[in-house]
């Protein structure tokens, strides 16, 4: 009587238990996601971070990459030159507004020409660091790039004091100059340097990817040039354009505006039916279990029933074809074939063993096909006399003993 308690809350403990690790499971794949999806988060931060990176080394002025220019920005700064980088085009606006100043800037293939004119005219000086055929059309009339230079060091060749104090330089790209532009340093089919001075507002091109990046500053004149060009005024606004700075309009429709707008719902419907689905179809309910067969069935009772079938049926031909498998895989057995032998190898090693006529064996072991149950009952006798024949001839003393 005293013992019933306590095998009631045994069986309370068992019943809960089971639950209990399935709500720890459950609750350890949800802890799973989190931490992956948080490390997926982690890894997206670092690749953007990587990538922001990779867009800002070219020609940038806090970026100590091959292709960066900070040597440059400190060699300006420890000429008492205030350096100020932006990445916005109203900054760069704002920051020109107030003392003269120097706008360096690379190709902003992004703005209007509206925009590129607009900054130029705000600034004292213009220096164009690499540009294209767009920024030399609209700020050195008839100017236009010209391919690129040869190896060899030239000198300035000019009347612009900045490039000859500075001395020679190895050419990168190189410009044809218009009526009113002046050109320095000519190497191939034209200049490294173009510069126009209109009373007093200067605009230089020049190819800084090849002159003033922090892994060629150190030849030749390059530093000295790129200071004089940069260094007319106390203020330097250097602007590096972002990728999504523009002010160009698209006219071009977007996908969106391209779409009915039934699309969008329908989508969403479809997306929530294949989340239900794959959770409905998904869940498992409750834990594996082995489940014991209830029944064990002889392979006699299973050869009797298939006989059965055979007999049923009236399959004459399949009953004689397995009772033929049978007697050919004993007498390939006893006259020491391998298992590779075939059904008239084998009849043919028994009737050259008895010495009978291979037809006559053939006709046991493979060709003669019963049509009656006399004949399967016959045809099963015969097999058993021939193998009975086989063994005595091959093993005599087990038939003697």
């Amino acid at each position: 009587m005293t013992a019933a308690p306590p095998r009631r809350a045994d069986a309370a403990s068992r019943t809960a238990s089971p639950g209990r690790s399935t709500r720890r499971r459950r609750i350890g794949g949800w802890i799973a996601i989190a931490v992956v999806l948080v490390l997926v988060g982690g890894v997206g931060a670092v690749l953007a971070g990587i990538s922001q990176w990779a867009e800002r080394s070219a020609l940038d002025p806090e970026s100590a990459g091959p292709d960066g220019t900070m040597a440059l920005a400190q060699i300006l700064r420890d000429h008492g030159i205030a350096v100020e980088v932006v990445r916005d085009r109203n900054a760069a606006r704002d920051a020109l507004a107030g003392s003269a100043a120097t706008l360096v800037m690379p190709d902003a293939p992004a703005l209007s020409d509206a925009a590129v004119a607009n900054l130029a005219e705000d600034a004292a000086d213009v220096v164009l660091l690499a540009p294209r055929a767009r920024t030399l059309r609209l700020l050195l009339p008839g100017s236009a790039p010209a391919g690129f230079g040869t190896d060899a060091a030239v000198a300035p060749d000019c009347d612009v004091s900045e490039a000859q104090r500075s001395g020679a330089i190895v050419a990168g790209a190189v410009y044809s100059a218009g009526d009113a532009v002046s050109a320095c340093y000519p190497s191939s089919d034209g200049h490294a340097l173009l510069v126009l001075d209109d009373r007093g507002h200067r605009v230089a091109a020049i190819d800084a990817r090849s002159l003033f990046v922090n892994e060629v500053l150190a030849d030749d004149g390059n530093a000295a040039l790129a200071v004089n060009l940069m260094g007319r005024h106390s203020r330097i606004v250097w602007y590096m354009p972002g990728v999504g700075e523009t002010d160009l309009a698209n006219g071009d429709p977007t996908l969106g505006d391209l779409t009915p707008p039934w699309v969008s719902p329908a989508l969403a419907l479809l997306l929530v039916a294949a989340i239900a689905a794959a959770v409905w179809r998904g869940r498992r309910f409750g834990s594996l279990v082995a489940e014991r067969l209830p029944v064990t069935v002889r392979a006699s009772e299973t050869t009797e029933g298939r006989a059965r079938l055979y007999a049923r049926s009236r399959d004459t031909v399949h009953a004689a074809d397995q009772l033929r498998i049978g007697a050919l895989g004993r007498l390939g057995r006893v006259l020491g074939l391998g298992p590779a032998a075939s059904a008239a190898e084998i009849a043919d090693a028994a009737a050259d063993r008895l010495a009978w006529d291979r037809r006559a064996v053939r006709g046991i072991l493979i060709d003669d096909l019963p049509a009656t149950d006399a004949q399967l009952v016959a045809l099963r006798d015969r097999l058993r006399h021939l193998e009975e024949a086989v063994t005595q001839t091959v093993r005599p003393e087990r038939n003697t003993s």
